[in-house]
């Protein structure tokens, strides 16, 4: 057992003393002028997400997200008719800030304000003293008022929000304004309507009346209205949409180019050109 212990050292010396073979000079590869090498770093601070780059195109967004995108685009691609199409011409920034100047004079008071006022004038009925007096002009709001009013030909100037959804809602609105001969405004947009009554939101508001000091400034308004909605028959005419994508126009162009160039062919084939 002894002698064979030994022997078979022995052979395992020999085995690991053999050399290893030397590997063949691998052939170092030229680099790339145009595509240099960026060897990524897997240190601290290393491999950062280079700043200012938008990735909001690999987000996942909410679904409602996802379908009013989806919806802005469809109305671009799709023909609109003109009842709906006339909701995206709004009022421009100055001549909204002016109308919403003047409605905020009339804004109607807050759940609080009136809890606070019928407490008063119960207060006051008790003592036998003279109760406080209610505002006598305010901004109307609710669909069904509005509504009321147009129709009793009492409302002086409305004002629709452009992104109510469904916009079934309101689409007959305007034209109901026009049938009663009542000035009208599509304005920019529901929350903004909304705040102006302390409310998330509202279609359509208007003002029944106003003091006489800014009984000048609601006629200009009113004169504004019916030059750009009333009585502005291209609201009623033109369609919108049509508008294709990039890649669609791009192909569009490409296959005129390759149309017009045949014709030319053709042409010069005949001796016409």
């Amino acid at each position: 057992f002894h002698f064979l212990f030994h022997q078979r050292t022995e052979t395992m010396a020999k085995k690991g003393s053999a050399k290893p073979k030397k590997a063949a000079p691998a052939s170092a590869k030229k680099a790339d002028p145009l595509f240099p090498a960026r060897p990524r770093s897997s240190g601290i601070g290393g491999a950062i997400r280079p700043r200012n780059r938008d990735l909001s195109r690999f987000v996942k967004w909410p679904k409602y997200v996802r379908i009013q995108r989806q919806r802005a685009v469809l109305y671009q691609r799709l023909k609109v008719p003109p009842a709906v199409n006339q909701f995206t011409k709004t009022l421009d920034k100055n001549e909204a800030a002016t109308v919403f100047k003047l409605f905020n004079n009339y804004r109607p008071e807050t759940a609080a304000a009136k809890k606070q006022r019928v407490k008063e004038a119960a207060a006051a009925a008790a003592s036998g003293g003279s109760a406080p007096a209610r505002a006598a002009h305010q901004v109307k709001f609710g669909l069904k008022h509005v509504t009321t009013l147009v129709e009793e030909k009492k409302a002086e100037l409305v004002l629709i929000a452009c992104d109510v959804d469904p916009i079934e809602i309101v689409m007959w609105l305007p034209a109901l304004c026009r049938k009663m001969d009542v000035p009208f405004m599509i304005v920019k947009d529901k929350a903004r309507l909304g705040a102006l009554v302390h409310q998330k939101t509202a279609a359509a508001v208007c003002l029944a009346a106003v003091d006489k000091a800014d009984a000048s400034q609601l006629e200009l308004l009113k004169n504004l209205a019916k030059e750009k909605y009333n009585d502005n028959t291209d609201l009623l005419r033109k369609w919108g949409g049509g508008v294709m994508g990039l890649k669609t126009q791009a192909k569009l162009d490409k296959r005129a180019k390759a149309m017009a160039t045949e014709e030319a062919k053709k042409l010069a084939s005949l001796g016409r050109a």
